[in-house]
Parts: C-alpha cells; sequence; structure tokens
C-alpha cells in the first residue's frame, strides 16, 4: 500500500498548481503532459524506493519507458504512437484514476491509522447517524450533494438518506470549479456524469471482499512472465499488508483477485494474441457493408447496369493491412479497386473526339472449367501538355487533433509538396483547413509563387475536434470565387474522416456535395490513417462529388496518386460514365458481375442523363469482369419449371435503334454492350455499343493478353481476401503463378508489389 500512496501523493502534488487554459485542446494538452509527469516521478520513485534495477542510465519516463516497439505487428509502431492517436481515452483514464479514486484510497489509509501527509485532497467521512458501510460503496450508488454555507469542491453521498455516508473531496488548487467536468478528463463532450465515472474507475471504488488467503510476494512476482524489470520490482517491492489491498494493485499491473497475471491489452508484452485484442479493440475504421454480388439468371434479369470506378483506395488499405500482418476487414476490400489500382497498357483512342476506347475479351475462367470470364478494357485518351487545362485547385486540409501522427498531417503535407511541384506556374492554389473551425490559410495563389504556397503548408500543425462540413464548405465558397470555366476547378479533401463538429450526417454530406457539383467543382478525397479511418464517408463524398477516391498509406502511395497520376486524378475527360450489359438467355444462362457492388445502378438510369456516374481521367484504364455460365453448363440456380421454354424466345437486341431486330440467336452474340458518358463541360450524354461476339472468344488463359491475364489474377485475390464463395478450390498459390506469368512491363515495382502481398496473405492473422 505504501507503493499506492507514494504514486497518488506525488501525483496530486504534481496537478496542484496547474492552471487549465481555456481553449479545450489546450487544456487537454496541459492534463496529459501533467499527468505524464506526476507518473514519471511515481515510477523514478517507487523504483529507486525497491532497490530494482532500471536497466538504463537516466530515470525511467513514466509508463512509456518499459514498453517496446511491437515487434509482431505495425512495423515501427510504439505504445506512445498508439497513446498519441487515442489522447481522450489515455487523459479520461488518468484523472480520473487521480481525481476520483484517491480519496478512496485515503479512507482506507484513514480506517488503517496510517498519517495522510498529502493536503492537496482532503476527505471526510462523516456518516450522519453514527453508521459505517460494511464495504466501500459503489460509484453506481453515488448521488450529487448540494454544497452549504459557501463549501467548495464536489461531494457524493452514498446510501439511502436515512443512513447517508457523505465523501466531500476539495477542489485542487489551480483546476477550478471545473476539476470534474468532461473537458478536463478530455471527454470529447463537456458532460461529467457518474455514468461516466463508473466506466473510468469501476474497481476503485466498488473493491470485492478480500481473498481468504492473503497473497505473498512471492506468490504474485513468477506470474509477471512478459513483464519488464520495473514492473515486476514495483509488486515485489510492495509490503505484504499491501497485497489485501488487490484493487489498487489490479488497477496498475493487472493482477486478478485469483492472483492469476491478468493481460493488461494497453501494453505490448510480445503476445501475438494478446496484440491481436489490442489491434481489434483500437481499430476504429468505418466501411460500408455491402454484399457481394449474386449471381443472376439471364432468362429472368438479362440487363446489368453500372457505373465505373476509378478509385484505389481499397488496394491501398488492404496492402497496409497485410504488411502489418493480419487481413483486412471483408467490408474494406473491394474488388474494383484492387483491380483498378494499376495501369495497363490497353489500346486506346487515337483522338480526344473519342474519350476512350472499349475493348472485349472472352475467356474461359481459371478458377471455375464450367465459366467463362468476360473482360471489359477501357483506356482513356491522354492529354498532351500542350492540351491539358488550367488547374484551379484548392486543398483541404483537415488539422484536428487526430491527424497528429506521422502518417496523417506530417504525411499529407509531403504529399501535397510535391503536388505542388507538379503543376504550371499559371495554375492556382488556394488551403482550406479546419479543425475545431474551419478557415482560410491562403487564398488562391499562382504556383508562379511557389515559395509562398509551401511555406502556408509547412507551417500547419494539428489540434482541435474536426469541423469538417464546416471546411468543405470554406472550401467550395474559396473554388468558387476562382471559378474558371475554361479551367479544372477541383477540391482535394485530405483527411483521416473523423467529422464530430457541425454537419455529420452522411447523407446531409452527400446533398450538399451532390448540389455543389453541378456548380462545375468536382471533389476528389485523398485518405488516410489507420484506426479512425472513415472510409464509407470518403466513398460517399468522392462519389458524389465527381471525384476519385485515394488511401495513401505511405509517401510513395501519395506520390504515385498525386504525381505519376496527377493528370488522371485532376483531368476528367469523361465524366458520368455508365455500362450496360444485355445478356441474350439462349447463349448465356447465368452470370455475375465480379466487384462494383458500391456502384449498382437500376436498368432506367442507364439512359437516365440526370443520374451521377463515374468519371474517366486522362490516360486512365478501367477494368470491369463477368462470369456467365454459357447455357448447357452446370449452374448454381436451376432453371425455372415454367420460364426455360418463354426464355429461348425472349428478344434481344443488338442495338435499340436498329430497326431490323435481327435474331440474336443466329447471330453468336454472347450479348450487347453499351456504354454512355458526358464530355466534362456537356450534359448531354452519347453512347458507344460493342457485340460481344464469338469473335472475341479465347480458347485458353495463355492466349489472352498478359495486362488481362494480370487483372484477372488481381481479381481472384480480391475474392479471396474477401472470402466471396465463387472461386471454387483457387489458392493464393494459384494466383501467384497467374500474375508472375503475366506481370509483364513493371516500371514502378506495382506489380512486384502484388506479388508479395500475396505472399503474406498466406500467412496472415483472421
Amino acid at each position: 500500500m505504501q507503493w499506492a500512496k507514494v504514486m497518488t501523493e506525488r501525483d496530486l502534488e504534481s496537478l496542484k498548481g496547474l492552471t487549465v487554459p481555456v481553449p479545450r485542446e489546450q487544456a487537454k494538452r496541459a492534463a496529459r503532459d501533467a499527468a505524464l509527469t506526476a507518473f514519471d516521478e511515481a515510477n523514478t520513485t517507487s523504483a529507486l524506493a525497491a532497490g530494482a534495477p532500471l536497466g538504463v542510465s537516466e530515470a525511467p519516463k513514466g509508463n512509456i519507458v518499459p514498453l517496446r516497439l511491437t515487434e509482431t505487428s505495425r512495423p515501427k509502431r510504439s505504445f506512445l504512437m498508439r497513446v498519441s492517436t487515442r489522447q481522450t481515452q489515455a487523459i479520461a483514464a488518468s484523472l480520473a484514476a487521480l481525481v476520483i479514486a484517491a480519496p478512496i484510497a485515503f479512507q482506507q489509509y484513514g480506517r488503517s491509522g496510517l498519517p495522510i501527509e498529502s493536503s492537496a485532497v482532503k476527505t471526510e467521512l462523516a456518516p450522519k447517524r453514527d453508521a459505517q458501510p460494511a464495504t466501500a460503496p459503489s460509484i453506481a450508488e453515488a448521488r450529487p450533494e448540494p454544497n452549504v454555507g459557501g463549501e467548495q469542491g464536489p461531494k457524493l453521498a452514498f446510501g439511502p438518506k436515512d443512513k447517508t455516508v457523505m465523501y466531500k473531496m476539495a477542489p485542487l488548487s489551480g483546476l477550478g470549479a471545473g476539476a470534474l467536468s468532461g473537458n478536463a478528463l478530455g471527454l470529447e463532450n463537456g458532460s461529467a456524469s457518474l455514468e461516466r465515472d463508473r466506466r473510468l474507475a469501476p474497481v476503485l471504488v466498488q473493491p470485492p471482499a478480500p481473498p481468504a488467503s492473503e497473497p505473498s510476494a512471492a506468490m504474485i512476482a513468477p506470474e509477471l512472465n512478459g513483464y519488464d524489470a520495473l514492473q515486476r520490482s514495483r509488486i515485489t517491492a510492495a509490503p505484504t499488508d499491501a497485497l489485501k489491498n488487490l484493487p489498487m494493485l489490479q488497477s496498475s499491473v493487472g493482477i486478478a483477485r485469483s492472483h492469476i497475471l491478468k493481460q493488461n491489452e494497453t501494453v505490448w508484452t510480445g503476445d501475438a494474441d494478446a496484440q491481436l485484442a489490442f489491434d481489434r479493440e483500437e481499430n476504429r475504421d468505418k466501411f460500408d457493408a455491402k454484399d457481394i454480388n449474386p449471381v443472376k439468371q439471364a432468362a429472368a434479369e438479362p440487363v446489368s447496369t453500372f457505373s465505373i470506378d476509378v478509385d484505389t483506395a481499397s488496394y491501398s488499405f488492404v496492402r497496409r493491412a497485410l504488411n502489418s500482418g493480419h487481413l483486412p476487414p471483408k467490408d474494406a476490400v473491394r474488388v474494383e479497386e484492387m483491380i483498378n489500382y494499376f495501369p495497363y497498357a490497353y489500346p486506346g483512342p487515337e483522338s480526344a473526339e473519342t474519350p476512350f476506347k472499349p475493348t472485349v475479351t472472352v475467356m474461359p475462367s481459371p478458377w471455375n472449367p464450367n465459366t467463362k470470364l468476360v473482360h471489359v478494357a477501357i483506356k482513356g485518351y491522354g492529354l498532351k501538355s500542350t492540351e491539358r487545362p488550367r488547374a484551379n485547385l484548392v486543398l483541404l486540409m483537415d488539422v484536428s487533433g487526430s491527424m497528429q501522427p506521422e502518417d496523417r498531417l506530417p504525411l499529407v503535407k509531403n504529399a501535397f509538396r510535391l503536388l505542388v511541384d507538379q503543376l504550371k506556374p499559371d495554375d492556382t492554389v488556394g488551403i482550406v483547413t479546419y479543425a475545431s473551425g474551419s478557415g482560410i490559410a491562403l487564398e488562391p495563389t499562382k504556383v508562379s509563387d511557389k515559395g509562398k504556397i509551401l511555406a502556408a503548408i509547412d507551417k500547419l500543425g494539428a489540434g482541435g475536434s474536426t469541423a469538417g462540413a464546416a471546411g468543405i464548405a470554406d472550401a467550395y465558397r474559396l473554388a468558387e470565387a476562382g471559378f474558371d470555366k475554361g479551367a479544372v476547378n477541383r477540391v482535394i479533401l485530405a483527411t483521416d474522416g473523423d467529422f464530430n463538429v457541425g454537419i455529420t450526417d452522411q447523407g446531409e454530406l452527400k446533398g450538399f456535395v451532390e448540389r455543389k457539383r453541378q456548380t462545375g467543382i468536382f471533389l476528389s478525397i485523398l485518405g488516410v490513417g489507420q484506426g479512425n479511418h472513415n472510409d464509407a464517408l470518403m466513398q460517399t463524398l468522392a462519389q458524389n462529388g465527381n471525384g476519385t477516391a485515394a488511401y495513401a498509406d505511405t509517401l510513395n502511395e501519395a506520390r504515385k496518386v498525386l504525381v505519376d497520376e496527377s493528370s488522371s486524378t485532376l483531368f476528367t475527360i469523361a465524366k458520368d460514365v455508365k455500362i450496360q450489359i444485355e445478356w441474350n438467355p439462349v447463349r448465356v444462362a447465368e452470370y455475375r458481375l465480379i466487384g462494383y457492388e458500391t456502384r449498382a445502378l437500376r436498368r432506367e438510369d442507364f439512359n437516365n442523363d440526370k443520374v451521377d456516374a463515374g468519371d474517366i481521367g486522362s490516360g486512365h484504364t478501367v477494368t470491369a469482369i463477368y462470369e456467365v455460365t454459357p447455357a448447357g453448363s452446370p449452374q448454381l440456380a436451376d432453371d425455372l419449371r415454367y420460364g426455360k421454354a418463354a426464355a429461348a424466345k425472349l428478344p434481344v437486341r443488338t442495338d435499340d435503334a436498329d430497326p431490323a431486330k435481327p435474331d440474336v440467336a443466329k447471330s453468336g452474340e454472347l450479348g450487347f454492350l453499351k456504354l454512355r458518358y458526358k464530355k466534362p463541360n456537356e450534359d448531354v450524354s452519347q453512347l458507344l455499343t460493342v457485340p460481344l461476339t464469338d469473335a472475341l472468344a479465347k480458347t485458353s488463359v495463355t492466349e489472352v493478353p498478359a495486362e488481362a491475364r494480370f487483372s484477372i489474377a488481381v481479381a481472384a485475390f480480391g475474392q479471396l481476401v474477401k472470402g466471396a464463395p465463387y472461386t471454387q478450390g483457387y489458392t493464393f498459390d494459384d494466383v501467384l503463378a497467374l500474375a508472375q506469368a503475366a506481370r509483364g512491363d513493371d516500371p514502378f515495382g506495382y506489380r512486384a508489389e502484388f506479388l508479395n502481398l500475396v505472399r503474406l496473405a498466406k500467412s496472415a492473422r483472421p
């Protein structure tokens, strides 16, 4: 108990002279620093008093030094970095233990007759009717009691009103009346409720009954496997009498009443299972849950319609998960984004008059001998440097507190420096930032004044809450102020997506962005961070803002998006691109679209120019893959008993405008492909058509060009990682063999990296 006494008293003494700043975020940082300083002093004193070897040449840094890098989890991520991403929880736990639990601890001293030397906190046990509770009361039984005659400090009452025990806590000097407020504890709102207090320190305020036999230090010390010498010294140095009060020890070192070590999930101890549990608890990433596209019967539902997608965020997130040694959440895997992550050397259009060219290949499926794959490849026209329009960009940067880690705001700042270097002198860049509020960090500035732009980026720092909606509104206003009809007007939002102030509803934000895109200003997303990344919101904003959604897990990925693919990211050559295939039920029994679950459209949406769809940038490639079951092959679904004869007579047309309406059964068509698109400055769509004839078929996968084969390997890998049920017995080794044979030209090493990810997936944790 002497060990606990030293810690609590020193903690409170360190906080005694603290002045709480008025701004909320400054108060959080001040509270955190004070708490860590207190722990430093307490830990040093405890260890030295115990005579334990510290193993270092300087005093230990509180609860930070004994912890190691997470060797088998994320590379170079220490516990200190984890704490920095969860500041509010760390602050709440620290100050709750100090302010709430200290009176209970000193009450125990008072009962044992030990002197209480600290004057920072006064405890007063004043039963109204000489009634003493048998056990320490629970905070759940507490009710606030009003102060009388100018008394200061919060007062809690326990028990029935006729037998009340009062606990009075004098205010800490310098903390003021708000010492127990939600802001002082670092909570997200300002309310300090008993419910929150109950969650913060349930063990300290309601200790269990003492064990039948008193444990000794020798009984406990052997169970400390995995903890360092300093942690062990804290227990073995504690007096035997102190071990009677197991709740106090339990709160510090995780010892259960049964005296068997309970794993502390906030500390890395070298145990992979414990680390996995911590990772799961830590992970608050948000993804939209979508069912995998099902197999459909061509006779019952012959038309498939969807919007193209050139986003790549999913691939980067999957890569980050696999590099950390575990499989990604299934909802994070969007197979079409993994396929479209790679550039492909598909045949392209010859002029800008036709913004893209579709190429269709029919081949046997490598994972199912009873099906075929219909591979649709689209290559956009690549604008020459002299053809590209001027860029009017607004960089919208999240500078809230959640953006402090190195993989967030520092990464974003470096990424935007790279982008500025790629722009022309006549392009303009404005900067809007948001945290607790939003503001303009840089008025639209010509890139010819590059030094001014880079200086504005360099001075940005992180802190505050996240008023993302206000930032988006200000960014659009700034873009509108400098709007140029002949230029590309675009907002690029860099964030982890944690909006918690102002408009946070996804539907409201979607509606706002939808209205703004009508003005000719598009919105692209660069997502960063892990553990608090709102991918669902980022996808919604990008899809409805006529932009792309990318995720940068490294600076190299940011360079890929903003430098190597800057033309396709910034300069749109076709917008609202939709694909519709009508399958011939005479030739095709079943079909399914691989991926594009978030891009599905209704049949009537195809001809409706008011319905938004995906965009294609300069030189971009887009791939879509269908798996079809030819008529007569084994099917997953039985034929309709009464619909088979009718299905054979269904009229299928190769062109709605063709008055001849030829008999498809005689034409040898599997189906008919239609594409609609609009030019960037037009509102009326144009139509392209491609009949899917037998002339497009290949007899084996080896006859297919390497570019298409590699995309098929990525499609198979995405389905395996997502857990799709349609790949039969196909394995990661099969994916590896197919991808290695089709690797082809790989100037940036993206395909080599993919091969490594396939190898990692074979041994990744669930």
